[in-house]
């Protein structure tokens, strides 16, 4: 009981810890008109891993923007595990989940299943291991 407890814990502190990781670039990214308008036109979308991808072949400058996107996800990902003792990948997964739940209307997510979906007034279709 008290490793469940504990595991529990530790989750609820990565995703808290998330949380306030993926604020910072999704904000810092958002002040790219680019950004907006490959995310509102559903080019680009929110996946489970906690990164960006592409719903459609992308332009090079899509393409250019979402991996410098991805990289600062995965540097800040990287920082925040080693802050909370847990591994980069649960780390991000934790914040892909946190990033689906925020997806706003109309935009593009991945369910985990690979499909991509379009956020309506419904919760998103998120992995039953979120948080």
């Amino acid at each position: 009981m008290f490793d469940y407890v504990k595991k529990n814990k530790a989750l609820a502190v990565i995703a808290g810890l998330a949380l306030t990781a993926v604020v910072a670039v999704p904000v810092m990214a958002q002040r790219d008109p680019a950004y907006e308008a490959a995310r509102s036109s559903g080019k680009i979308g929110e996946k489970p891993d906690g990164y960006l991808g592409f719903v459609t072949a992308p332009s090079p400058a899509i393409k250019a923007l979402v991996e410098d996107i991805n990289i600062k996800r995965k540097a800040a990902y990287t920082r925040k595990a080693q802050e909370t003792n847990s591994t980069v990948e649960q780390f991000a997964f934790t914040s892909g989940c946190n990033l689906i739940m925020r997806t706003a209307q109309g935009e593009k997510y991945q369910t985990p299943a690979g499909t991509w979906n379009t956020r309506d007034a419904s919760e998103p279709v998120r992995d039953s291991r979120c948080p």
